[in-house]
This record gives structure tokens, C-alpha cells and sequence, in this order.
């Protein structure tokens, strides 16, 4: 099943310093049945102006992954962590049996980011934290893994069967995504125009979530700039907090 939601319908507030849209309840917007997907139940497309952010606040039972997209994002938490997030960065934190941390723009200019949470696979883990690069340019043409179970060179690890994906194709160009029976993913076109498998037209902002599917294709009308969750459909062994 395709289940295609236009930009024009996701949750969007504007708090003068925060630019928020919300793929998923949260916060003052909240549909019983859109908390969840699978796993996945935050997806939040934010702009943070200049020298702003979210102050210390606490999280457990929680994976949490930012995708920085322009500017500067920077983590400090209770475990002794800091770091500053750029464009080609990946932040994951497992808030685990509880953690506390701040997000904030150091610099003037507004930071650019998605932050996505994930249930856990399993409970009571110790809270970590890390940082990831990847190459952008390895994006163009095909589905670029940035967060995956097992981690690597230039994936950051995450305690859930979820694995993020990131592509660019120029216009007329098209990637393929070859889907395992029984599982779940999620799209989001963050730029440009597709034809999704042949027949859907999608737009900027458009988000489509995938049920027992066994091929995402997007043929790029403008340049597309797309993310792809593929992931398990059990959420399982956490909580939303």
C-alpha cells in the first residue's frame, strides 16, 4: 500500500524562532492515529534562528537521529558529550534509562535540520551518543545509507532494525529502491519534483509511507534531494519521552 501525504496537510507552527513541521504528533499537535509508524514516531523538519535552541531537557527509552541540512547544530548532554553538527553530519542519541541534553544554534545564522525518534528494540540501555560524516556527493544516483543497525565508517549505529537512506539525482535521472517483503519505509521529499513508481506525482514536502511494497522508484522531474527510512514494523521496547 501507498500512502502519499502532501506537504499542504503536515502540522507546520511558526514560533518567530522556530520553524516546525511535524510529520508525527507532537508537542500542541496531536492525532491519535498518527503517532506511530512502525518504529517511527517523531519527524520533525525544523529551522532554529541564530543563537537559539531547545535548553537542557530529559529524554529516555528514546532513539534520537538529526540530519542537518544547512548551518550549525550543537549537542551538549549529561554524559559528557558535545559536539557541533554540520551539513554532511549525523547525530544519533540513545536517551536510553535517561539522559539530558540541550540542541542549540550557536551561530547567527539558522540551522536546518530533521530530527527523527525512534522506539528502541530493546529497553533499559545505557544512554551514548555519537557523531557521523558522509560524503554528499556520494548521495548522487543512488540510496546512500547514513544510519544503519551495525554503524560504520560513515554510518552512525543505532539500536533499532531501521536503516536511513539519502539520495540526489539530477533531473531526468532515476533511483531505485529494492524493498524486503513484510517491511515498512518512509519517504521525504525534502527538494524538487518525482514521479513515484511510474504513475504518483510528488512535490516538495510530500511524504508517502510504504506497507508490504517491494520497490520505491523516483525519476526526478526538478532535482530531487530525497530521505528513505526502511525499517522494521515492530515498534517495540520503549516509550515516547
Amino acid at each position: 500500500m501507498i500512502d502519499i501525504r502532501r506537504a499542504a496537510s503536515i502540522y507546520s507552527q511558526d514560533a518567530g524562532w522556530l520553524e516546525s513541521r511535524h510529520h508525527f504528533s507532537f508537542g500542541s499537535y496531536y492525532e491519535e492515529e498518527n503517532r506511530f509508524f512502525g518504529p517511527l514516531c517523531v519527524f520533525n523538519h525544523d529551522i532554529i534562528a541564530g543563537k537559539r535552541g531547545f535548553g537542557a531537557h530529559p529524554h529516555r527509552e528514546m532513539e534520537i537521529v538529526s540530519v542537518v541540512l544547512r548551518g550549525e547544530l550543537q549537542h551538549e548532554d549529561s554524559s559528557g558529550h558535545k559536539a557541533v553538527t554540520t551539513f554532511g553530519g549525523i547525530q544519533r542519541m540513545s536517551a536510553g534509562t535517561g539522559i539530558i541534553h540541550s540542541e542549540v544554534n550557536p551561530s547567527e545564522e539558522p540551522v536546518e535540520l530533521m530530527q527523527i525518534w525512534f522506539v528502541p528494540a530493546d529497553s533499559r540501555l545505557a544512554p551514548s551518543y555519537e557523531t557521523s560524516h558522509y560524503d554528499p556527493e556520494a548521495m548522487y544516483g543512488g540510496w546512500l545509507p547514513v544510519v544503519t543497525p551495525a554503524g560504520g565508517a560513515h554510518e552512525a549505529a543505532i539500536h533499532q532494525d531501521v536503516t536511513l537512506y539519502l539520495t540526489k539525482l539530477h533531473a531526468g535521472t532515476a533511483s531505485v529502491f529494492e524493498a524486503e517483503a513484510g517491511r515498512l519505509q518512509y519517504l521525504y521529499l525534502m527538494d524538487g519534483t518525482a514521479k513515484l513508481n511510474g504513475e504518483h506525482e510528488l512535490q516538495q514536502g510530500d511524504t508517502v509511507r510504504f506497507t508490504s511494497e517491494t520497490a520505491v522508484r523516483l525519476e526526478a522531474g526538478e532535482p530531487v534531494f530525497a530521505l528513505l527510512i526502511d525499517m522494521t514494523p515492530e515498534a517495540k521496547g520503549g516509550d515516547r519521552a
